[in-house]
């Protein structure tokens, strides 16, 4: 009877922040942390840390392609060891941040290609395995499915799938892209009621209304959403209402 809310916190960019991170760490459960490549800092990351601590909130670490200028947002070709060795160097920097790091989620359009792109799902994993040897404990890795989980479970990482609140879905499975109407959902109301349905149903409406199946044990609202903190506070408020605990399950 309980499920986690996660969001990307700590995404600083040219020098600002794009979220709400005093107000988002109060309401959710796990922070997936910019690890410096898409947005972020040290000094971002540490402040990230203290306020997960002040909170309770798990710290998850959430690298990028290195891509700043495009927010990581952007498909890369990247060669794999590239890849591997540009995660190691995040998950190097929120570590130095003082970072307990519970969990993986990749970012941006990292996060979707690893889906369907088997090399670069290997090399998450890879860097993951690495990650995890040297704390001497299991990191397990969230995110959608496809190839990244196959590869995770063939190697015996965990595999946590998510799903998104504020995004909009398409009848495979994936997120509508960016660039598209209803990619990104903004009512409070709307995602309050996507949550419940998640949790107590299992399911999930496309955008041409097909009801997808959606086995998540961690629901993500974006940080930088500008709706974020009414969102996620709807979120919290519902849940708790249907008897749900939101808890981290690191």
């Amino acid at each position: 009877m309980s499920i986690d809310l996660n969001s990307d916190l700590g995404e600083t960019w040219r020098g600002a922040p794009t979220a709400d991170d005093d107000a988002m760490f109060a309401l959710v459960s796990s922070a997936n942390i910019a690890c410096g490549f898409h947005a972020g800092d040290a000094a971002a990351m540490r402040e990230s840390v203290a306020r997960a601590a002040h909170h309770g909130v798990a710290i998850g670490a959430h690298p990028s392609y290195d891509d700043r200028e495009h927010f990581g947002r952007r498909p890369l070709d990247v060669d794999p060891e590239m890849l591997r060795a540009g995660l190691a160097a995040q998950f190097t920097a929120l570590l130095d941040a003082g970072a307990d790091i519970r969990y993986i989620k990749p970012h941006g359009a990292l996060y979707n290609r690893i889906v369907h792109d088997r090399a670069q799902a290997d090399a998450v994993v890879t860097a993951v395995l690495a990650l995890a040897e040297a704390l001497g404990r299991p990191v397990p890795v969230l995110g959608l499915g496809g190839q990244i989980e196959a590869r995770s479970r063939a190697v015996g990482l965990t595999f946590v799938r998510e799903a998104f609140l504020d995004r909009g879905y398409q009848p495979d499975g994936t997120l509508t892209p960016r660039e598209q109407p209803g990619a990104v959902l903004d009512s409070a109301e709307q995602v309050a009621e996507r949550a419940v349905r998640l949790v107590r149903d299992g399911t999930v409406v496309a955008a041409d209304g097909t009801i997808l199946r959606v086995d998540a044990a961690s629901l993500c609202v974006h940080g930088d959403t500008p709706a974020a903190v009414a969102m996620a506070g709807a979120v919290r408020a519902a849940l708790l209402a249907e008897g749900f605990a939101v808890r981290a399950p690191w």
